[in-house]
């Protein structure tokens, strides 16, 4: 068995933040402190009001 070294705590970068939904490290839209990934945004932006013009 190998021994495993914890996770390193990241202050900044893109490790530092996770989606609060999904718990990814990815894209993460911040604004307005939604702090979702792009994938649950799209998911949920309907139910916070926001509207696709487009």
């Amino acid at each position: 068995m190998a021994k495993f070294k914890p996770k390193k705590e990241r202050k900044y970068g893109k490790g530092s933040r996770p989606c609060v939904r999904c718990g990814s490290y990815g894209p993460i839209i911040r604004r307005l402190g939604l702090n979702l990934c792009r994938q649950c945004f799209r998911e949920v932006a309907p139910k916070l009001g926001f509207k696709k013009y487009k």
